[in-house]
């Protein structure tokens, strides 16, 4: 648990990152009593309920959290990020300096020892080949993924199964806007030069020429690039789809391959920035978004009653390492509130996503479709070896080879004339060395200087190219599914379940896509001779005409074939599938579980169909949708009125200034909280005011509300320029010329209705003060001021308190209308005016 807000120092670093980007639960949960105090004894001021609690700070939630915070111009959410990971690294682990870290592979038993430093497996299955598992760090899986983020095509989204807004939503922008993020929407200019030229143009013609059966066609692909030329269109959908950032526009570095861990290092730093406006420190009270990793969710407490849940609280054990030794931990049980308006999403992976819901939400009318749909991907790897000359388009002067990526995407039309996608990733590289490795400069060289020489003298010889070909399982299958273990985890819980089984249409299927990735090594062979790399990682020289499936069968790996366990493509998807119907699905439109009335998902979890590709760019785009779900609309004026502050721009205000008072300089801020500016008190008085002016007579119409009786502000009308005094501090220019229509309870010091809300300050107070129509704190209530002539007319929430008539000419002769800051926090909304006839 975090106790300052200075950094810890370990026995090697300085832990500025960790500090600077997360909170412990401890803050976390102070910055929403309102109650509670700071560590200097000081009250603590005003606190909101965090209304979005996301839980897993991975791929998807953080897409989702990081959209919905950057989104909310009325400043309306407060979000808080929960994850059982630490913050590990700050990019994509390709992004880094060879550091190490890697992928292990798939296990079938969890060793209750973090493999690669952060991969864990925390659930069982009856999957031969054992699953990897998850990324307990920041990021989760996008830190490791390898970048080929295709986009589903509509075939791939029936109809019959996907939500028609859904569909559309993608279509027609959430696709186009996650490519954005990703980076797949530019051509990789990584991927370059002649051999890739060679490698495109070869297959382009193959494909053109129907020797690459079962291919869609090129021009039913989407290009998904930008300022591609018109002649190279169709050629152009050959080129990889790799989330990787590799141009940016002018001013903006490339983000090199996409993970999400700077999109919530980014939200975090803004929203500590924002917090710490006017103030000397960060006050996490006002933290519009918290992340706190070590927390493990282990349920949702959920109210149940006829069929119908609401979650009430996040049950977490929060662990922290003592003293340093990761392996001594000490753990505590917290329970966060879910507040009456707040909503959970839970964006852990797939699987752990529906054990949650599985241990949470017993008693719903749709329970027992949780973890039905289950589905992966069907993968298979083949790996070939070409000479150089083998490719008739490449030039005897072409020296350094380098790298190459291209993309086919394949349809399988079943017996029962069902169709299956499925697509092919190529990788080439130019060695002058014998190698298996075609990604070896693809994706793990480090662009120093050393590297680059290096490979600009080198005189490749041999091309390795690998052909990776990926596949949908069908869903719907009554033999994969996701149930809860009667093995309990470390805290008490049931483990998930995993059930995965390919039926006769995903076998026949992997076969299809096995044979296109034979009919496109021969098409790179060039009619020659070439090697396949069998199982046992020997190089074989097979004929043009040769079966490749003798050489390397259509087998798991396993028993000497080419294909990948189901478990480790870290694709799954589909437990907790969106639709219309709640009979046939367990989550809505928007990913709100149908029987729940707080509860969202988010990730591959949601896809009633898995498709080919990764689910990277679906699932991203789906959380962009689902936090603009969340959008809370700005204010829209009453008839005949104009808004000066609709919830969130504040381009009309301007904040009153102070000169020549040493210690009190300060005239304090507005700060822009949910929908509302919210007084922030300095070391003098300070006023916030518009610099439209009013008309003559008018109706100023606006919502207030304060937190405490002692809470003291005000509102100005009539006042002059602030500026055209020549006033030290500007705000006693309305003090001076305007009108003050009072907001203090107290009546602050004397307790005379002239300094009473409502009050025309120190001139006129309120005809019944003892009795006003006041709301009472931590509630909002409408001022209508009417400015007419030399009368002045309070109106409080509908009821007429207080009408004074001006009978000094030389004063209220201004137009402008301002905030005040005095002391505490008063805040101010919906404020517009109407010309009084």
């Amino acid at each position: 648990m975090a106790t300052s807000g200075v950094p810890q120092t370990t026995d090697f670093t300085r832990d500025v990152l960790g500090r600077f980007i997360c909170n412990g639960m401890d803050e976390a949960l102070r910055s929403t009593d309102r109650n509670a105090r700071r560590g200097d004894g000081t009250a603590q001021s005003d606190a909101r309920p965090f209304d979005v609690i996301v839980i897993g700070g991975g791929s998807f939630g953080v897409a989702m959290a990081q959209h919905l915070f950057a989104a909310d111009k009325t400043h309306s959410h407060r979000i808080l990020v929960l994850d059982a990971g630490s913050l590990v690294l700050t990019e994509h682990v390709q992004n880094l300096p060879v550091l190490g870290l890697g992928v292990p592979g798939p296990t079938e038993t969890d060793p209750f020892v973090l493999r690669e430093q952060v991969w864990g497996l925390p659930w069982r299955s009856d999957v031969r080949s054992g699953f990897t598992g998850l990324a307990y760090c920041l990021g989760g899986r996008s830190a490791y993924f390898g970048g080929w983020s295709p986009r589903l095509l509509d075939a791939e989204m029936p109809d019959a199964l996907w939500p028609a807004t859904v569909k559309s939503d993608l279509n027609t922008r959430y696709f186009d806007e996650s490519a954005a993020q990703i980076g797949t929407d530019t051509a990789n200019d990584f991927i370059k030069g002649p051999m890739h030229l060679a490698l495109r143009k070869e297959l382009f013609d193959a494909i053109k020429a129907g020797k690459v059966t079962e291919a869609v066609p090129l021009n039913q692909l989407p290009l998904h690039l930008k300022n591609v030329p018109a002649a190279e269109k169709e050629i152009a959908r050959l080129e990889a789809p790799l989330a990787v950032q590799s141009n940016a526009v002018s001013g903006i570095f490339p983000l090199n391959k996409f993970s999400s861990i700077p999109l919530l290092i980014a939200a975090s730093r803004t929203a500590a920035f924002d917090a710490a406006k006017g103030m000397p420190s960060v006050d996490d009270v006002k933290k519009r978004f918290m992340v706190v990793p070590h927390c493990r969710v282990i349920r949702l407490t959920t109210e149940v009653q006829g069929g119908m849940g609401r979650v009430t609280a996040v049950e977490t054990e929060v662990f922290q390492p003592v003293g340093g030794d990761s392996s001594t931990v000490q753990k505590q049980r917290v329970n966060v509130p879910v507040a009456e308006n707040a909503k959970v999403v839970i964006a852990l992976g797939t699987i752990e996503s529906t054990r949650l819901a599985l241990l949470s939400f017993q008693g719903i009318s749709n329970y027992d479709r949780i973890g039905r749909n289950f589905m992966a991907h069907l993968r298979s790897n083949l790996t070939i070896r070409i000479p150089r000359e083998s490719l008739a388009g490449l030039k005897p002067s072409v020296k350094a080879l380098q790298a190459s990526a291209l993309f086919v995407k394949g349809s399988h039309v079943h017996a029962d004339a069902t169709r299956g996608s499925f697509h092919q990733q190529i990788t080439a590289s130019g060695l002058d060395r014998p190698s298996t490795d075609s990604e070896a400069e693809l994706f793990k060289k480090i662009p120093d200087i050393d590297t680059f020489d290096a490979m600009t003298r080198v005189n490749d010889t041999q091309i390795v190219i690998t052909i990776r070909g990926i596949g949908e399982m069908q869903p719907g299958s009554p033999d994969s599914r996701i149930t809860l273990s009667a093995e309990t985890d470390e805290v008490g819980v049931q483990r998930a379940f995993v059930h995965l089984t390919p039926g006769d249409k995903d076998k026949a299927l992997w076969d299809a896509m096995d044979r296109m990735g034979d009919e496109i090594a021969r098409v790179f062979s060039g009619g020659k001779s070439f090697e396949v790399l069998n199982a046992a990682g020997n190089w074989v020289t097979v004929q043009p005409g040769d079966d490749l499936s003798a050489v390397l069968p259509y087998k798991d790996r396993a028993d000497g074939g080419r294909r990948d366990g189901l478990g480790t493509t870290h694709h799954e998807a589909g437990p907790l599938a969106m639709g219309v119907a709640p009979a046939t699905a367990v989550t809505d439109e928007n990913g709100r579980f149908h029987f729940v009335s707080n509860a969202y998902a988010m990730g591959p979890a949601l896809f009633p169909t898995v498709g080919s590709p990764n689910p990277m760019l679906t699932g991203v785009a789906l959380a962009r949708r689902l936090a603009d779900q969340m959008e809370v609309p700005l204010f829209t004026a009453d008839p005949g009125f104009e808004l000066l502050f609709d919830g969130a721009s504040t381009d009309l205000w301007r904040m009153s200034k102070i000169k020549n008072q040493p210690g009190r300089d300060n005239p304090g801020t507005f700060l822009l909280v949910d929908r509302s500016l919210e007084s922030l008190p300095g070391t003098d008085l300070g006023l916030f005011w518009c610099i439209k002016p009013t008309p003559q007579n008018f109706i100023l119409k606006l919502e207030w509300l304060r937190w405490r009786d002692d809470g003291n502000s005000g509102v100005f009308v009539r006042f002059p320029d602030p500026n055209s005094k020549g006033y030290d501090n500007t705000a006693y220019v309305a003090v001076h010329f305007g009108f003050e229509v009072q907001i203090d309870q107290l009546a602050r010091d004397d307790g005379a209705p002239i300094h009473k809300t409502g009050a025309i300050y120190g001139l006129a107070g309120p005809a019944d003060p003892d009795h006003l129509p006041d709301q009472g704190p931590g509630a909002w209530n409408e001022y209508e001021i009417h400015v007419k002539d030399q009368t002045y007319t309070v109106f409080l929430n509908g009821v007429q308190i207080t009408s004074y008539a001006n009978p000094d000419a030389n004063r209220g002769t201004g137009n402008f209308i301002g905030l005040q800051t005095h002391t505490g926090r008063v805040a101010f909304r919906k404020i517009q005016i109407k010309e009084l006839i």
